[in-house]
């Protein structure tokens, strides 16, 4: 079965809110012994995206939305589960997201892929204020700080936590990581705001993450931010 109609099916019983339906597509590519890894790369992360796509443009009740994404998240706890543990690699992460649902579910399953990549993962989820998740990174001291978002509404509060972290040097050297459908959406949005590294995918991030890592505040391959390109404007 191509990974459309797979897809197609498993959205449709998830907003229905038919969860032995959609414990049942599942099932056929656990049978057909496809890894866990692949089931969240080609499966899940589309899905989610998909069911995105169609809330934004009023082509999803918010009921049938809820069914789906309370579903998804019981199937990424189980899938989680599943996923073939890599060998540690003595690195930490801190994975903050939005403070919606999908933001959420999106998040989980960056910080399950993660953590299956050997990493040594916190997963603080949304709605904390920029001045906890700082102190946090003072204490923890992470290689890298992941940042998850699907919802526009949640740029502004990500550009000051980046500003903020620039200005006051916490954790020098500290990489920072950008996914999800708002900065798919908008090309450029990822630089524009000071990120390090942007990703589209879960799969992504593992590789990015374990290849960029010269990609950090403060380095000299670091990618040009907003208040660079701003003051660079100014002076010309």
């Amino acid at each position: 079965m191509s990974q459309e109609v797979l897809i197609e099916r498993f959205i449709e019983a998830l907003i229905s809110g038919d969860r032995s339906a959609s414990r049942a597509v599942v099932d056929e590519c656990l049978c057909a012994d496809v890894p866990a890894e692949r089931i969240i790369e080609k499966l899940f992360w589309p899905t989610l995206e998909e069911l995105g796509k169609l809330y934004r443009n009023d082509q999803l009740s918010a009921i049938s939305h809820q069914f789906a994404t309370r579903i998804m998240r019981m199937l990424a706890d189980q899938m989680a589960m599943r996923l073939e543990q890599g060998e540690s690699r003595g690195e930490r992460l801190l994975i903050v997201c939005g403070p919606n649902e999908p933001n959420e579910l999106g998040g989980q399953l960056v910080a399950d892929v993660l953590e299956a990549g050997g990493y040594e993962v916190f997963f603080v989820g949304g709605g904390i204020a920029n001045d906890e998740i700082i102190s946090t990174l003072g204490a923890l001291k992470p290689r890298s700080l992941v940042l998850f978002s699907s919802a526009p509404s949640d740029l502004p509060n990500i550009r000051v936590l980046i500003d903020q972290l620039h200005d006051q040097g916490v954790c020098p050297g500290l990489q920072i990581v950008v996914g999800g459908g708002v900065f798919n959406r908008a090309e450029g949005l990822a630089e524009e705001i000071g990120a390090d590294v942007w990703v589209k995918t879960p799969m992504e991030m593992v590789e990015a993450i374990r290849t960029q890592a010269e990609r950090r505040m403060g380095g000299d391959q670091r990618t040009v931010g907003r208040r660079r390109r701003m003051g660079r404007s100014v002076a010309a």
